[in-house]
C-alpha cells in the first residue's frame, strides 16, 4: 500500500455501505483510486475501485464501472473475480474485486531480471486466463506488464487484472469506451490503432508483454502519431531474446493477425511444449552420461563458480544500471492532470510530468494555489507530453486561478476544463478577464465554468441586506437557504417604480450565482408613508372584506371601475372583546380618512361595534350609497372620473386605544404620519393585529 493523502476519497478506518473498512490506498488515477478494504461481515480481504466525485455522476463512466463488473461470471484462478458494483452513501460509485497480494509484473521487471522459464510459466498462465475471457465473447485490450499480478511474486499463480476497457464481441453488444483505440500503444496490436480489436490482439499484446518484461524496458515506439503506425507494421525487434521466449514472441507479435496463433489456447499448447523442453526428434528419450563419483565431483566446482561469478556479474550490472541510467519512463495517452480545492470538502491533484523538476513546479503552484501542503499532491513521472510549454502553461493557470474559493481542473492532452466559485459577481468578472488574458497566450483550449459566491445563502442574510432599500414597508424573502442556482422569491411593495429598478440591483450584488424572483407591486408615496411607520404584525384573526354597494357582491379583485360604490367591512371573531379597534382609509391625494373612531363616532371598543352574523362580528367601516337616505354622516365612497389609483384600508386591533383625542374625519398624511410615531413609540407591544387591504380605482 502507498502513502494516504488529504485529496484521497476515502480514509483509512472509513466503512462504506455498512461492510468495507478501508485498510489503505493500493493505486491512485486521473478518475479514481484502488483500496484495500475487509468486510466487517465475513473477514474477507478485497480491493476496490473507487471514482472520484465528478466521475460518480457522469453516466459514461459509471458504465465503464458497471460493465467491467459483469465479467463477474467468468470464474478461473488467473482471471480477477468481480463481486459487486455500488454507491456509497457519499455518492462514488465502488467496483469491489477479490484483493490479489503481490507484485505487478511491471514492478517485477523493474527490481529484477525476470528469467525466460518464469516468462514462459507467466505466458501460460496468461494464455489459460485469455482463453477463458474470450470464450465469454470478451477482449482485454490493455493487457500489459501492469495488468498481471504475481500472487504471491509467484510466476505460476500470475493473475489478469483490470478489464476496464474490456469489449464485448457477443453480437449486438456495446463496447465500454467505444470503437476507437483503447488501450496503451507500446503493447497494442497494429489493428487496434485503427479502434479494431479481437482476440489475437490480445495475443499480440502478450507478446509485446513478454519482450519488455524481459527487457527490462517499455518498448519505444516513437514520439508522434505518424511514426507509432509505421512502426506498427513492422515486426518487434526481438535480437538477443532467448530462443524459446524469442521464438514465442516472434509468433504472437506478427503485425498480421493471420499470422498469429488461433487461439489463446493455442498459446498455452505451444508454451506446454516449450516448458517440456520436447527433443527435435519425437520419441528419442534424453540420457544422461554418468561418470565416475571423483569425476562428477570435479565437474561440478567450475560450475558453481562459474554460477557465482554469473550473479555477481549480473548484480553489478544491476546497480550500474540502476545508479548510471535512469529506468525507461512508461508513456500516456492521454497526458492527463486532476486538481482540486475545496470540492467535497477534499483537495488534492494527481497527474503526469515528463521529469523532476517539471513535477516540482507543477506541485509547487499547486500548492501555492490551493493553499495546501505539498503531499496533498501525486504526479507521475511519463513521456507523453502533448506540447512544449504545456507544463508552463499549468503553473501560469494555478496562478490565475489562486483567487478562486474553490475549484476543479481537469487537463486531458491539451484540453481544459475548470469549474470554481468566485467569491462573488465582481470577482467572478475580475476571474473571467484574467483566464481571457491566460487563454490569449496558452496553447491549451480551456473551458470554464465559474460561479459566483457566496456559497450559501441565507434569506435572513438577503433581507438585511434589502432593509434599505425597503420604500413602503418590509419586503419578505421566502425560504430559509439559497444553493447556487436556486431562486431567491422576495414579494411586497414599493413607492415607485423606480424603487423597483434599486432593489434588483441590491439583490444582484448579494445573491451571485442565483436568480431572483421579484413579485413587488406599486403603490403610492401617501400609502408608503403610513405603512413605513407600522410594526411588521400579522393580521390574527381579523380580515377586511371588499364588496359593491349596488348589489352587495364581494368584490376579490379590489379594483373597481368609474361610478362603482366600494365597501368595506371588518371582519372579527363574534367573541372578541375588550380591545380597541381603528380604521383608516389612505387616499392617493395626499389625504387620510379616519373611519372608525373620529369626531363623529368615537366608539372604537369591539365588542360594542357591527353585528354578529354566524360567529363573526362584521363591522361596517365604508358604506353603501343607500344609507346616505337613513344617515347622511356614514362615509360613503364612489369612484369619480379623475380619481383614479390606489387606495388602502388600515384596520389596527388594539389592548388600549391608540390615540387619546379622537382624530378628525380627515388629514394630511404627514400629520397622521407624525402622529403614529409618536403614539406608537415604545407601545408596539399594544397591537395585536394590522390587516390591510388595497382599493384600485381605474377608468
Amino acid at each position: 500500500m502507498i502513502d494516504p493523502l488529504p485529496s484521497d476519497i476515502f480514509r483509512t478506518g472509513e466503512v462504506l455501505n455498512n461492510t468495507y473498512e478501508i485498510e489503505g490506498v493500493l493505486g491512485r488515477g486521473g478518475t479514481g483510486e484502488v483500496y484495500r478494504v475487509v468486510n466487517k461481515v465475513t473477514g474477507r480481504v478485497f480491493a476496490i475501485k473507487a471514482l472520484n466525485a465528478q466521475f460518480s455522476g457522469n453516466a459514461d463512466y459509471v458504465e465503464l464501472m458497471k460493465r467491467e463488473e459483469e465479467m463477474r461470471s467468468i470464474l478461473h484462478d488467473a482471471v480477477v473475480r468481480y463481486n459487486e458494483c455500488s454507491r456509497t452513501d457519499s455518492g462514488h460509485v465502488i467496483l469491489v474485486m477479490d484483493y490479489i497480494a503481490g507484485p505487478s509484473l511491471a514492478e517485477a521487471m523493474t527490481m529484477r531480471q525476470v528469467s525466460e522459464k518464469e516468462l514462459l510459466i507467466i505466458a501460460h498462465r496468461i494464455a489459460q486466463g485469455l482463453h477463458v475471457a474470450h470464450g465469454h465473447g470478451i477482449v482485454h485490450r490493455d493487457l500489459s506488464p501492469d495488468n498481471i499480478i504475481l500472487r504471491d511474486g509467484a510466476a505460476d499463480r500470475a493473475t489478469l487484472i483490470d478489464f476496464g476497457i474490456a469489449k464485448d464481441t457477443s453480437e449486438g453488444a456495446r463496447t465500454i469506451v467505444g470503437n476507437d483505440f483503447a488501450g496503451k500503444y507500446e503493447y497494442a496490436a497494429p489493428e487496434q490503432v485503427d479502434g479494431k480489436a479481437e482476440a489475437k490482439s490480445d495475443l499480440y499484446a502478450l507478446g509485446a508483454t513478454l519482450l519488455a518484461v524481459y527487457r527490462g524496458e517499455t518498448p519505444f515506439l516513437g514520439t508522434t502519431p505518424g511514426e507509432i503506425v509505421r512502426r506498427k507494421q513492422s515486426r518487434l525487434e526481438t535480437e538477443g531474446v532467448p530462443e524459446k521466449l524469442r521464438g514465442l514472441i516472434d509468433r504472437l507479435t506478427d503485425p498480421d493477425p493471420a499470422g498469429r496463433p488461433e487461439s489463446a489456447a493455442a498459446v498455452a499448447q505451444i508454451i506446454e511444449g516449450l516448458l517440456e523442453d520436447r527433443p527435435a526428434r519425437a520419441g528419442k528419450p534424453r540420457t544422461r552420461v554418468r561418470g565416475s563419483e571423483p569425476a562428477r565431483r570435479r565437474k561440478t566446482l567450475p560450475v558453481v563458480l562459474a554460477g557465482v561469478l554469473v550473479v555477481g556479474v549480473g548484480l553489478v550490472g544491476y546497480l550500474l544500471r540502476d545508479s548510471l541510467f535512469a529506468p525507461a519512463l512508461p508513456t500516456v495517452s492521454p497526458y492527463t492532470l486532476s486538481a482540486s480545492k475545496g470540492v467535497s470538502a477534499r483537495t488534492g491533484m494527481t497527474g503526469h510530468a515528463p521529469d523532476e523538476e517539471t513535477r516540482d513546479a507543477l506541485i509547487t503552484a499547486f500548492a501555492t494555489a490551493a493553499g495546501a501542503p505539498r503531499e496533498a499532491a501525486s504526479v507521475t513521472l511519463a513521456e507523453g507530453m502533448p506540447a512544449p510549454g504545456w507544463a508552463e502553461d499549468l503553473t501560469a493557470l494555478f496562478d490565475v486561478i489562486s483567487p478562486l474559493s474553490r475549484w476543479q481542473l481537469e487537463i486531458s492532452n491539451e484540453t481544459a476544463s475548470l469549474s470554481g466559485l468566485a467569491r462573488d459577481r465582481d470577482g467572478q468578472q475580475a476571474m473571467a478577464a484574467a483566464l481571457q488574458s491566460w487563454q490569449a497566450n496558452a496553447g491549451l483550449s480551456l473551458a470554464p465554468d465559474i460561479q459566483a459566491g457566496p456559497e450559501t445563502l441565507s434569506a435572513e442574510t438577503v433581507a438585511q441586506g434589502l432593509a434599505s432599500a425597503q420604500t413602503c414597508g418590509p419586503l419578505a424573502v421566502s425560504g430559509e437557504q439559497f444553493a447556487l442556482g436556486a431562486s431567491v422569491p422576495i414579494t411586497g411593495t414599493v413607492a415607485s417604480p423606480a424603487d423597483i429598478g434599486t432593489i434588483e440591483a441590491r439583490v444582484q450584488s448579494m445573491i451571485g450565482s442565483r436568480t431572483v424572483d421579484l413579485d413587488v407591486s406599486v403603490l403610492n408615496e401617501d400609502i408608503c408613508a403610513i405603512r413605513n411607520v407600522l410594526p411588521p404584525m400579522p393580521p390574527g384573526a381579523m380580515s377586511v372584506w371588499l364588496g359593491n354597494g349596488t348589489d352587495g357582491a364581494a368584490n376579490l379583485t379590489g379594483v373597481y371601475r368609474t361610478g362603482d360604490n366600494p365597501v368595506v367591512d371588518i371582519l372579527l371573531p363574534a367573541d372578541q372583546s375588550g380591545v380597541h379597534l381603528w380604521v383608516m382609509v389612505v387616499d392617493n391625494t395626499g389625504k387620510v380618512f379616519h373611519v372608525l373612531p373620529n369626531v363623529d363616532d368615537a366608539e372604537q371598543r369591539a365588542e360594542f361595534l357591527g353585528r354578529v352574523e354566524g360567529g363573526v362580528r362584521r363591522i361596517p367601516v365604508l358604506y353603501p350609497r343607500s344609507v346616505l337616505d337613513e344617515n347622511p354622516a356614514k362615509l360613503v365612497v364612489e369612484v369619480m372620473q379623475g380619481s383614479y389609483g390606489k387606495s388602502e384600508v388600515v384596520a389596527l386591533l388594539t389592548r388600549s386605544p391608540i390615540f387619546d383625542v379622537r382624530r378628525p374625519r380627515e388629514e394630511s398624511t404627514t400629520s397622521v404620519k407624525e402622529a403614529l410615531t409618536d403614539a406608537l413609540a415604545g407601545r408596539e407591544s399594544e397591537i395585536i393585529g394590522i390587516a390591510t387591504r388595497i382599493i384600485e380605482a381605474r377608468e
